[in-house]
C-alpha cells in the first residue's frame, strides 16, 4: 500500500511540532522559575531562622534576584520581607551591630549601601570582613521586636565593644 503525504499533513505535522516545542519550552521555563523561588525562600527561611549566615556581597545578589529578568521587574526576596532583627559581625575586628525592623531585608541592605550605621559602611568600604544573620520575630519567643534586639545587644556586647550607640529601645 502507498501511503501519500500531502502539503496539509505536511502542514498539520509541522503544526504539531511547533506547538510542542513552545510548549516543552514554557514549561521548562516556568520549572526554572519554581526552582528559582524555592531556593531563594529556603535561603531566606534559614536566615530568618538564625541557621545561617550570609555575607553582605551574597546578601545584596540575593535581594537584587529576579525570577524572570526583565529591566522593571521587582525583586522576589523583598516580597518575603519579615519583622525581626538582624545581626552584622565585622568579622575583621570582631564587632557587631544589632538593629531591628519591621522590614529586615531592606534595612540590611541600606547599612551595606550607605544609609544605615555609618560606622558599620565605613569599615566595609574600607574592606573589613562581615556577615549577616537575621532572626524573625516570628517564633523567636520574644514579644516585641524591642525586647528581642536588646536581648540581642547584650549578647553579643555589640553596645560596650560594638557599633551600637544604645543598649536598644525601650
Amino acid at each position: 500500500m502507498y501511503y501519500n503525504h500531502n502539503s496539509d499533513s505536511h502542514f498539520i505535522t509541522f503544526t504539531i511540532l511547533i506547538i510542542v516545542f513552545f510548549i516543552s519550552f514554557y514549561v521548562i521555563y516556568e520549572i526554572r522559575i519554581i526552582l528559582k523561588k524555592r531556593r531563594i525562600d529556603e535561603i531566606l527561611d534559614d536566615l530568618a531562622s538564625n541557621n545561617a549566615e550570609i555575607t553582605p556581597e551574597e546578601f545584596i545578589a540575593l535581594r537584587n534576584e529576579k525570577l524572570h529578568g526583565y529591566k522593571y521587574e521587582g525583586y522576589y526576596a523583598l516580597t518575603k520581607n519579615f519583622a525581626g532583627i538582624y545581626i552584622l559581625h565585622n568579622i575583621t575586628k570582631d564587632k557587631y551591630y544589632v538593629g531591628q525592623s519591621k522590614s529586615v531585608l531592606n534595612r540590611v541592605n541600606m547599612h551595606f549601601t550607605g544609609k544605615g550605621n555609618g560606622d558599620v559602611y565605613f569599615d566595609y568600604r574600607l574592606g573589613d570582613q562581615f556577615t549577616i544573620r537575621m532572626i524573625s520575630l516570628e517564633n523567636s519567643g520574644f514579644s516585641s521586636l524591642n525586647s528581642l534586639e536588646k536581648n540581642a545587644i547584650a549578647k553579643y556586647h555589640a553596645y560596650t565593644r560594638g557599633y551600637n550607640k544604645t543598649r536598644g529601645n525601650d
